[in-house]
């Protein structure tokens, strides 16, 4: 069974940062791109950055220059760097990864819960 669980979520004060993690764990033989998505009350589920498993980074217009999308391939894990915050980042950030897993013959996607981001002063 493969699970994501995001961490770092939290309130912070508007200009502030914030990082979050998603670890990915389970009998994983692979993980390709690596996305964190996010939504706000009311709207729809849309992407914030994506991250290939060699390195290519891809992120929403609203977060370009503001947030930084990483990922550490040994330890399963990708990381969201938040940085000037404005309170239109406030939703729940959910960690999303196609995943190969042990008795599986292809790719699957699983979510991680989500994290609540509150950007608030």
């Amino acid at each position: 069974q493969v699970q994501l669980v995001e961490s770092g979520g939290g309130l912070v004060q508007p200009g502030g940062s914030l990082r979050l993690s998603c670890a990915a764990s389970g009998s994983i033989i692979s993980i390709s791109a690596m996305g964190w998505y996010r939504q706000a009350p009311g709207k729809q589920r849309e992407l914030v950055a994506r991250i290939t498993s060699g390195g290519s980074t891809t992120y929403a217009d609203s977060v370009t220059g503001r947030f930084t999308i990483s990922r550490d391939n040994a330890k399963n894990t990708v990381y969201l760097q938040m940085d000037s915050l404005k309170p239109e980042d406030t939703a729940v950030y959910y960690c999303n990864a196609p995943v190969l897993a042990v008795g599986q013959s292809m790719f699957y996607d699983y979510w991680g819960r989500g994290t609540q981001v509150t950007v608030s002063s």
